[in-house]
């Protein structure tokens, strides 16, 4: 295991990230061809201080803002899309148990966090009903099973969703990954984003206290608790952004080592050809712009988030407007970018031991995620008739 790196130096989480992302950066490829869960590289991330970034300092975290959060999400993305995703799920996580829990609930939650260095796994997926809470007297019975179950493999604590048999609603509660009854599926084996283990979980007589309930407000039960969407959707869109700057890291690196020249360019080095030149500034554009467009839907957010419970529907609209187009635009530019670095870098490069299509696969697999479609149609009604979106798990 690597040594524990102090959180309370004078180096910026940006710094420390720089060095994670460098470790990670030497495996990622072979780990690509495992699959598997990253055990090594998760608790790199323990060790590194940066599980706690949006944890406020007097509880033993950061502080950090969004923008510098994602930041570091990008950062890690860059060289590997799995511990990218799985690391900003983290900190929605942690914002869950603000944003839908109590202040009793959460601030031990993040002190424990701090101080155990625990990760936390999602086994959230509102769209898979399959799960159910009974109530015995005042102990709940979790039964049934979640897909999509990202970062829950080596977990120390899980956001769990079921639907409250009595009242037929959506309940959350935040569980040990430990607790007897909860299993873990070893069965993610999808063509991208291959370490971040988003199989399945079973449930079965799995208790649950009424302390353990995330119901105040509850599942987007407050103008600030619908806030929750939004970070999700801005950590996908980070991941995207940084997938896409990780295959134009890829493609520099072999242009300027190992391609060559077109025979009929008259060029001694790719590096010289004007068609190349031309590829790379156009990518270059595309990304920068992505990169503008989704700092700004990170201030956006951090502007919504400081306004905790006097947040205005009209202030969540604006915020939700600006993720949305980042999560359009860098889905985009993702896709894009991944397949056209093969353009800059010529056939030696779709060698299986280069490995470069990862970034296009991890791409493409997870910007699956929900439907870009959905995005522009929400964007163009807020556009054309000034119809904010429906706030939702996806919104």
């Amino acid at each position: 295991m690597a040594e524990p790196i102090d959180t309370r130096s004078t180096r910026s989480p940006a710094q420390i990230a720089q060095d994670v992302a460098a470790e990670l950066a030497k495996s990622a490829a072979a780990r690509d061809a495992v699959g598997g869960t990253p055990k090594r590289e998760r608790d790199l991330l323990r060790d590194s201080g940066l599980l706690t970034l949006v944890i406020p300092r007097a509880l033993g975290g950061w502080g950090a803002s969004w923008l510098e959060t994602f930041d570091v999400v990008r950062s890690i993305a860059r060289v590997d899309g799995s511990l990218g995703h799985v690391f900003g799920f983290q900190h929605l996580l942690l914002a869950t148990l603000q944003l839908f829990g109590s202040e009793a609930q959460w601030r031990p939650w993040f002190e424990a966090t701090a101080r155990e260095r625990w990760f936390w796994g999602n086994a959230l997926n509102p769209l898979d009903p399959r799960t159910r809470l009974v109530w015995n007297g005042e102990v709940g019975r979790i039964d049934g099973d979640k897909s999509f179950c990202s970062g829950a493999l080596d977990s120390d604590m899980l956001v769990v969703s079921a639907i409250e048999a009595q009242t037929e609603k959506l309940i959350v509660a935040a569980l040990p990954t430990a607790r007897r009854g909860i299993t873990l599926g070893h069965d993610w084996d999808n063509m991208g984003q291959r370490q971040t283990d988003s199989g399945s979980a079973h449930f079965e007589a799995v208790s649950v206290l009424p302390s353990e309930l995330l119901a105040t407000p509850g599942p987007l039960g407050s103008t600030f608790a619908s806030l929750r969407p939004c970070i999700a959707q801005l950590s996908l869109s980070n991941v995207y952004l940084g997938l896409a700057y990780g295959a134009l890291d890829a493609a520099r690196s072999y242009t300027s080592g190992q391609s060559r020249a077109w025979f009929l360019s008259g060029a001694a080095h790719p590096s010289e050809d004007p068609y190349v030149l031309r590829h790379y500034g156009e990518l270059w554009v595309e990304l920068e712009a992505a990169r503008l467009v989704t700092d700004e839907a990170a201030r956006a957010l951090d502007r919504a988030w400081q306004r905790g419970d006097e947040l205005t529907p009209a202030q969540r609209a604006a915020a939700a407007i600006a993720i949305a187009t980042a999560k359009a635009k860098t889905t985009r530019v993702s896709l894009e970018t991944t397949s056209r670095v093969f353009e800059v870098m010529g056939a030696r490069a779709t060698t299986a031991k280069a490995r470069v299509d990862r970034f296009w696969r991890n791409a493409r697999t997870h910007t699956l995620h929900d439907p870009v479609d959905y995005k522009l149609r929400d964007i163009g009604a807020y556009v054309l008739a000034d119809r904010p979106p429906t706030p939702s798990f996806y919104s």
